[in-house]
């Protein structure tokens, strides 16, 4: 069981195990008579192939409170759409299929791009922020929940921890992040572990204290990939396209909302995701270019901030990087082996090496172009320059077929 003990700038909500599920689930259907919930599933077409899916759906079919489930559909030919359909009318709830290959998006997309607002490279951020635009078009909800669809051992409790403190009008909490422990006969969440624990710290040591730092060591699980938020706050912020989605999510929650507004939930005993590789000699695939997209992004946004990040600064956070990485090793050992798991010390010991590379790699990156791509505008600017842009993506779900149950 988890300590209540409070530390950084939001509020952590540990979870003692003493609540009904029921209870907490009537407790929602309370607060979202009047404001409606939605929750948001970014779903690669091969999901469907994986056993995880189907054990989701089965427990979303349960819930209670949801006004609309929707589907961000991705890599998906017309065959691919068309199984969609048929496979999701199992969660016998609204549901929305929006999918991001077809027709309907496309032109949309074209339509953006003559406006001078490119979304860049396709992937889970831009099909998030595709499904966050129908939703605020749809016009009646409140409340956004979103989790991937690759999760292992999912419970619709995992849902309810997740909403609860933001439908909460008393709370009063815009956001909420979930946070659990990662493993498995071993630990596993390595980036979260090996890199962006030991890079938050050497960044703080090098540079001193800082609002921002403080604000993503505040969360005990950055990297978690299911959060909760109103829909006003989805309006104002703008997505990374890249592997740096979940750290970019923070940072346009730090900059639109008071601490006083965010929350981490503890969710599940565990939680246990697809694993993606390490491909240590391919810096644009898998953990790699994940932490290489991390660092850029965490860097930008210092500069951003008015941070000055000299380049023997950044060679002096590389080495710090290091030796911070290689002890975090040591730790993570002595957990493992208190908890009698597995601990493959040559795979850490690979994986800080990786990452010591990726970093390496987004500082010259960082140092040629500070800037970087652009992020994903916002849904505010977006539907000022193009005022009809969620009613292209309502037309295209409804003249695509996409909508089962509604």
């Amino acid at each position: 069981m988890s300590d209540f003990h409070q530390s950084g700038s939001i509020t952590t909500l540990t979870r003692f195990g003493s609540r009904p599920l029921e209870e907490l689930e009537e407790a929602i259907v309370r607060h979202t008579r009047r404001n409606k919930a939605a929750l948001l599933i970014p779903c690669l077409v091969s999901e469907m192939d994986r056993p995880a899916l189907v054990r989701i759906c089965d427990e979303i079919a349960k819930v209670p409170y949801l006004d609309t489930v929707l589907i961000s559909l991705d890599r998906a030919d017309e065959d691919g759409f068309r199984r969609a359909l048929d496979y999701f009318k199992r969660l016998k709830r609204r549901t929305v299929i929006l999918w991001n290959d077809g027709p309907g998006v496309k032109g949309l997309l074209e339509k953006l791009a003559r406006n001078d607002l490119k979304l860049g490279e396709r992937g889970k951020g831009r099909a998030c922020w595709m499904a966050f635009g129908y939703l605020l078009a749809q016009g009646n909800i409140e409340y956004i929940a979103l989790h991937d669809g690759d999760v292992i051992d999912y419970d619709r409790a995992t849902l309810a921890r997740l909403l609860y403190p933001a439908v909460d009008p008393i709370l009063n909490f815009d956001f909420c992040k979930s946070y659990y422990a990662r493993f498995t006969t071993k630990l596993n969440g390595r980036v979260s572990r090996l890199f962006v624990e030991p890079l938050l710290a050497s960044l703080h040591a090098l540079l001193g204290s800082h609002p921002y730092l403080e604000f993503l060591s505040s969360f005990r699980y950055p990297l978690s990939g299911e959060f909760a938020l109103s829909a006003d706050l989805a309006r104002q912020m703008r997505m990374p396209a890249d592997w740096g989605l979940e750290i970019g999510v923070l940072s346009e929650v730090f900059r639109h909302r008071s601490a006083r507004r965010i929350c981490q939930a503890d969710v599940a005993d565990r939680y246990d995701h697809k694993h993606q590789a390490l491909s240590p000699t391919d810096p644009g695939a898998g953990l790699n270019r994940m932490a290489g997209d991390i660092a850029k992004h965490l860097l930008r946004t210092l500069a951003a901030a008015d941070v000055v990040l000299s380049e023997g600064a950044l060679k002096s956070l590389l080495a710090s990087y290091q030796r911070r990485a290689e002890d975090a090793v040591g730790c993570y050992y002595a957990v493992a082996k208190f908890n009698g798991l597995e601990f493959p010390r040559h795979e850490e010991e690979m994986a800080v090496s990786t990452f010591g590379g990726a970093l390496k790699s987004a500082i010259e990156q960082f140092l040629v172009d500070p800037f970087g791509a652009p992020q994903i505008p916002n849904w505010a600017r977006v539907l000022s320059a193009v005022p009809d842009a969620g009613d292209l993506l309502l037309e295209a779900v409804a003249t695509e077929g996409g909508l089962l149950n509604g």
